[in-house]
């Protein structure tokens, strides 16, 4: 059995790549022709262990991403096995994996759920996974202008975001100027309470909030939660036991009944996204097995056809 490293990865699979095979894996879960499995946490010493797979028939593989957390430090694995005759085809590290898949959800998310014409992004946490969305969106929707808030930036890090995206990366004090007149925002923190008051969403814009998968943190106020029109998750069975944005909410920030829809949903049409330019719409992500297995049989197809 091959094992397929972060490096294979980025050089077998682009952003555009993983959009599109993340968008094909999310129409076939909303057809019925996909399962998941969810996460499982198993502690002990200070050490977690997390479990969560998928099988997709129509793309010929399923698997499990396995990962440990220790000390907030994360160091994942994915195992991949053919649908056809159920042999092992390889395991892969899954940093690129987890870096790629979670910023395009969110790009397919923001397709269906931000304004066309969104052009000023709000970044809250600019590691990994921030500049992963940074680079994403950017592309996505011809971005003009960044606004970060990190008290942590890594120096050097805006300067290369803002060669790579191609637009003006502006670093402010607080979470509240980083927003201030965005058309979209993404939270990319590990904040374990919110990073700003709802009432300073400006109008009109996508939220994607990803940076966490706790019940007992959250990004995001009750204020925003009641001001967005739709709240997109990944999977109800999961996120609505995960999410502490969602887990920690007061129960009427989650109304009216159907304000919360699956992002399958939105992929296959049953629900629709976006109807208004003043509407405030939101994603929550905390990352499903669905996503890595999707992208790691991508990878696993362009490598062994190389």
């Amino acid at each position: 059995m091959h094992h397929v490293t972060d490096a294979m990865i980025d050089a077998a699979v682009t952003p555009a790549d993983a959009q599109a095979v993340l968008r094909d894996a999310l129409q076939r879960l909303g057809q019925g022709e996909a399962a998941m499995q969810e996460r499982i946490r198993t502690e002990a010493g200070g050490v977690k262990l997390s479990t969560l797979g998928a099988v997709i028939p129509g793309q010929h593989v399923a698997g499990a991403k396995v990962y440990t957390t220790i000390a907030g430090q994360f160091n994942f694995v994915i195992l991949l096995f053919s649908t056809e005759d159920g042999r092992p085809l390889a395991s892969f590290d899954a940093g690129a994996i987890t870096r790629l898949r979670t910023a395009a959800c969110s790009t397919i998310a923001a397709r269906h759920l931000a304004r066309p014409d969104a052009r000023h992004l709000g970044l809250l946490g600019c590691g990994v996974q921030g500049q992963a969305h940074a680079r994403q969106l950017s592309s996505a929707f011809g971005l003009r202008r960044i606004r970060v808030f990190d008290p942590h930036v890594a120096p050097g890090v805006l300067a290369a975001l803002q060669q790579d995206c191609g637009v003006t990366v502006e670093h402010c004090a607080t979470a509240e100027a980083a927003i201030d007149g965005a058309d979209i925002v993404v939270t990319a923190s590990r904040a374990t309470e919110p990073l700003f008051h709802g009432d300073r969403l400006p109008v009109g814009c996508f939220v994607a909030a990803i940076g966490s998968s706790l019940p007992h943190t959250r990004e995001l106020d009750d204020t925003a939660l009641r001001r967005a029109s739709l709240i997109a998750i990944e999977w109800k069975q999961q996120t609505l036991r995960e999410a502490g944005d969602l887990v920690r909410a007061a129960p009427d920030a989650l109304l009216p009944e159907g304000k919360v829809v699956e992002l399958a949903d939105l992929v296959t049409g049953r629900v629709a996204g976006r109807q208004g330019d003043d509407e405030i719409t939101l994603y929550k992500s905390v990352g499903i097995g669905l996503q890595d297995v999707a992208l790691a049989g991508l990878a696993w197809s362009r490598l062994a056809l190389a």
